[in-house]
């Protein structure tokens, strides 16, 4: 298989300026800077963390993101620390309904929701992100589509959590986690995979593997991808290999 997990893109009214509080809070930086995309990534070139893409579009926010980060923390003076400094630079405390956790919910300037967590083992050695959640009905099916999409394999799966992390062991998790609540709207958050070989080929898997080609507005988004829906309808794109996109 030739495609990979390769960014979680927030839809943000200022890219820049989101893109600086994330890369402030968890101690990234700007690799990308141009007026249609913000990309910030970890320092280590080849460290497995996924990079975080802010681009330009005008948001509709209705109730809590289907997606969100969870931050890990080392001991409980680094969550409190890690709550200080993300309060520090602009995010707020957000009721969703949590009730009394061991983890904090705050929400970044812009309003996306996420977790600063208390330590974990399973999070140990994840980096800055411990994982990229979604909210799904069904999380068990939706984790199966994701491991066939991404590559990634199902380490543990139950009607309640289900997880993928990559092979190597290395980097964030991608957890899914049931809610009763039905998507509606487009999400302000979606994960983008990156294509290397055949572009129709890895359309033809996705889609075998439950996937369905969207328009938006009636008009397919940039020839540099593909925007697709997996079995929830939740958006993603597909990146075409680099030479495709010199031919566009």
């Amino acid at each position: 298989m030739s495609t990979r997990l390769a960014c979680v893109v927030f839809d943000a009214d200022r890219p820049r300026f989101v893109a600086d509080f994330w890369a402030e809070l968890l101690g990234w930086g700007v690799t990308i800077d141009r007026p249609d995309e913000v990309d910030v990534a970890a320092p280590d070139p080849d460290g497995a963390d996924l990079a975080l893409a802010f681009l330009p579009a005008a948001r509709a926010k209705h109730g809590k993101n289907r997606i969100h980060l969870d931050l890990a923390s080392r001991s409980i003076d680094h969550q409190r620390l890690q709550i200080d400094r993300a309060l520090s630079l602009g995010a707020r405390r957000v009721d969703i309904g949590q009730g009394t956790v061991p983890w904090a919910v705050l929400a970044d300037p812009e309003g996306n929701e996420f977790c600063v967590l208390e330590p974990r083992e399973e999070y140990v050695d994840t980096g800055a992100v411990a994982a990229i959640v979604m909210d799904t009905r069904d999380p068990l099916r939706l984790a199966e589509f994701w491991s066939a999409a991404s590559g990634w394999p199902l380490t543990h799966g139950g009607e309640q959590v289900a997880g993928l992390r990559s092979a190597n062991g290395l980097g964030s998790w991608l957890e899914f986690v049931r809610t009763p609540e039905v998507k509606s709207g487009r999400n302000l958050l979606h994960l983008n995979l990156a294509s290397f070989d055949d572009h129709a080929a890895e359309v033809a898997r996705l889609r075998a593997a439950g996937a369905t080609p969207i328009d938006r507005d009636g008009v397919r988004l940039a020839t540099a991808s593909l925007t697709l829906a997996d079995p929830e309808a939740n958006e993603f794109c597909l990146l075409r290999p680099v030479r495709d996109r010199s031919a566009v």
